[in-house]
């Protein structure tokens, strides 16, 4: 990525606007977060930036929300956005333009552009047959609807989005569909819609993303070249809806303009609301970037959907140059929900006593840069206690401590000798690189590279053992360097712990105005200091174990696991071996079309690409009594390296196929969400069977010859037999599917089908 502080340019850092209608829990915040980071990194820079932060208002989200409560959608919008102001405000989140998009300002921001893409010849007009309600007399919006998806079965489906398999729907395309509001089945009408004609933009969009792409994390290069690459479609942009912006075109002033429209718009309209100078930044691409944080689930919005609107104004827009998404945050094993109390939001931060400090350690030292990673109460807790306690905060009431009560409190005059110049080199080597790694926008890596500077000073520290050293001029010394570290590890940690970068520098009684202080000895002999006082405090098992069980909540799955052996795919995760069933292997193969498949775990031993096919992989596999070769196309999305000695499933009865010349001899699985894929990985032993839960083990031995005597099949009889992921379990028929050893896990997919 391109360093942003040596450029001169004015800087926007934006991070998506969460919807207002429910309270933020810690995975929607890894990404608030992470801007406010980034964007306290370029102030000590002395960047010319400004950080843009609101709530997301409008659409049938916050109409079912306001209908559940028994309010307005404006009621219930004030109500939540005083909320998120407040958790923000509690978590450190300094964003220099806060506001709302059913603000004035968005508005007129809003329809400024849709008149200026209509003009241009960007906005189509189409009939669609929608979902009527006759008992409500409404026509029902996406998320007013309820039914089967069709592709995959999945009977809770949205009407805009199958959750389960991550497929894109129209409400009309469900089967079975329900009105959310009344529960009756609704009819189809036909109503006129109006749409953004992205194939007609998308030349000028691909012209512009080939030109910074180059710019953004993985993740969201993968997923919209996914998009380009299956093909542009118009998007309808219009809702019947009644809390929105309404469309200002005739015969559509009853409608109102899509939420996914006129929200990233919001970036623009929340800055106009807060800066007289907003257009300085917006209406000046040669002299601004702008930096965008989101989550994985944001992707096509930003990189697809928010330039083709401003490419199409044909005003002189500041587009996205950089964009930082992360994966998903996951709890304790499972998902976030605030209906049954699992999880921690943002209030429940706050009611902990925790300080915000250890929350923004904890979720950018787990970032979810590369696969999706999980908030655990143990880890949190080491995490606190090993890292946070025992490095910076132990380093820093140690020397401070030693210098009020040896000192009486001044630092003295120090002369290095050439090991103290050695060390503060290498202290300035890491300070360079943490600098690189954070223009980057590596947060996750700086902030490890952070806490090894604070691991060298302990370690200098003990070396020197000050209160041990008769020599006073190598104590001076030693403790005029350690001085100066701190000062400096307060600078590095302003970004992801503010509180306690302030609380450092008040006891050092310094003012560190700007990164520029970083390896410099600012702190001189003769500074007087202030009273060591402790930053953290450690976290004790006790309290540990009260947050898990407060927060744990109440997951329905867990009875119906234990009375019946078989995982909600919507709730509880079993990691358990399969257990018994009363079917006889007979039945159960006579039955089960999964039966048809033997899935095996295997181990990748060798890999390399495919001389004569870019994205294939030849890999090697252990499957315990043989090794075999097969051919991947996984080269978009996995490293030779991150595939080397990974356990995998592999369909192992395929029948051999040829792929560019080189014999196939099984197929590995991996799941798909949204142009993202990852592996499926098996707790077990290479060689393993995969199974369904509800075959005990006695089961499995009487049926292993049967498994092993399986037919070679065809690779669309694999495709006969649909397997997902949901909630990064994996499932066939609603049964988890597991090893004898336990269960599968997936890497960077929670929700989708596996191929």
């Amino acid at each position: 990525m391109t360093t942003h502080t040596a450029t001169g340019k004015k800087i926007i850092v934006t991070s998506a606007l969460p919807y207002v209608n429910n309270v933020p829990h810690l995975g929607n915040l890894v990404c608030v977060i992470s801007a406010d980071v980034y964007t306290r990194f370029l102030r000590l820079k002395k960047a010319n930036v400004i950080s843009v932060l609101g709530t997301d208002e409008h659409g049938t989200t916050s109409e079912t929300k306001a209908l559940e409560e028994g309010l307005t959608p404006k009621e219930l919008c004030d109500k939540y956005a005083k909320i998120h102001k407040e958790i923000y405000d509690w978590f450190k989140c300094d964003f220099d333009c806060y506001g709302r998009t059913s603000s004035k300002d968005n508005a007129e921001v809003t329809i400024d552009i849709f008149n200026k893409l209509h003009k241009n010849g960007y906005i189509a007009k189409d009939t669609l047959e929608q979902l009527y309600c006759e008992k409500d007399a409404r026509f029902l919006a996406d998320r007013y609807v309820e039914g089967t998806c069709p592709k995959c079965n999945y009977e809770h489906a949205r009407g805009d989005q199958c959750e389960q398999c991550g497929t894109l729907l129209n409400a009309h395309e469900l089967v079975n569909p329900k009105c959310k509001i009344c529960k009756n089945t609704p009819v189809i009408k036909k109503t006129t819609h109006l749409f953004i004609d992205l194939p007609k933009l998308e030349p000028a969009l691909r012209d512009w993303i080939m030109r910074v792409d180059k710019n953004w994390s993985d993740n969201a290069r993968t997923m919209t070249h996914a998009w380009l690459k299956e093909g542009l479609r118009q998007r309808c942009i219009t809702r019947d809806l009644k809390w929105g912006i309404s469309v200002p075109l005739q015969g559509f002033e009853d409608k109102v303009f899509y939420s996914w429209f006129d929200a990233p718009i919001g970036y623009i309209g929340i800055t106009k609301e807060n800066k007289k100078d907003w257009k300085d930044y917006w209406f000046n691409p040669e002299h601004t970037r702008l930096v965008q944080f989101m989550g994985k689930d944001n992707i096509p919005f930003h990189t697809i959907l928010f330039p083709s609107f401003l490419i199409g104004t044909k005003d002189d827009y500041t587009l996205m140059t950089d964009i930082s998404v992360n994966e998903f945050l996951n709890y304790e094993q499972g998902q976030f929900s605030k209906s049954r109390s699992v999880g921690v939001f943002g209030d429940d931060a706050i009611a902990t006593g925790i300080s915000p400090d250890v929350f923004r350690y904890y979720l950018m030292v787990n970032r979810p840069e590369k696969t999706d990673t999980e908030f655990s109460w143990d880890d949190f807790q080491k995490k606190n206690n090993a890292e946070i306690v025992a490095n910076i905060g132990n380093l820093v009431n140690r020397t401070i401590t030693f210098l009020n009560r040896f000192y009486d409190s001044k630092v003295p005059h120090g002369v290095l000798d050439e090991n103290d110049k050695t060390f503060w080199e290498e202290v300035r080597s890491k300070e360079h690189r943490i600098t690189q790694l954070l223009d980057e926008i590596n947060i996750k890596e700086a902030l490890r590279e952070i806490m090894q500077v604070g691991k060298f000073g302990n370690q200098y520290l003990q070396e020197n053992e000050p209160w041990k050293n008769p020599d006073e001029k190598r104590k001076a010394a030693c403790l005029y360097l350690l001085a100066n570290l701190v000062k400096d590890l307060a600078l590095l940690i302003a970004p992801y712990m503010p509180q306690a970068s302030q609380r450092i520098l008040q006891q050092l009684q310094h003012h560190a105005g700007s990164w520029d202080d970083l390896g410099t000895f600012s702190i001189a002999g003769g500074h007087t200091m202030g009273t060591a006082a402790l930053l953290f405090k450690k976290i004790e098992d006790k309290e540990i174990s009260e947050f898990r069980k407060r927060f744990a909540g109440t997951k329905t799955g867990v009875a119906t696991e234990a009375k019946t052996g078989i995982a909600d795919p919507g709730t509880a995760k079993s990691t358990a071996a399969p257990v018994p069933s009363t079917a006889a292997p007979s039945s159960v193969f006579a039955q089960n079309p999964f039966n048809k498949l033997q899935l095996r775990i295997a181990e990748i031993v060798n890999v390399k690409k495919h001389s004569s096919a870019e994205k294939l992989y030849i890999e090697e596999i252990d499957l315990g009594d043989e090794k075999r070769t097969i051919v991947s196309g996984l080269v978009p999305y996995y490293r030779e390296d991150e595939l080397l000695g990974k356990k995998i499933i592999v369909v192992t009865n395929l029948e051999p196929a040829k792929l560019r010349g080189v014999e196939s001899n099984g197929m590995l699985l991996a799941a798909e969400e949204h142009g993202v894929v990852g592996l499926l990985l098996p707790q077990g032993n290479i060689g393993e069977y995969i199974y369904q839960s509800g075959n005990d083990q006695k089961v499995n031995e009487s049926l292993l010859e049967t498994v092993k005597s399986l037919p070679k099949i065809k690779i669309d009889e694999f495709f006969q037999t649909k397997i997902i992921v949901k909630n990064k379990t994996v499932f066939c028929d609603d049964r988890e599917l597991v090893s004898l050893s336990g269960g599968i896990s997936v890497d960077k997919v929670s929700h989708g089908a596996v191929r």
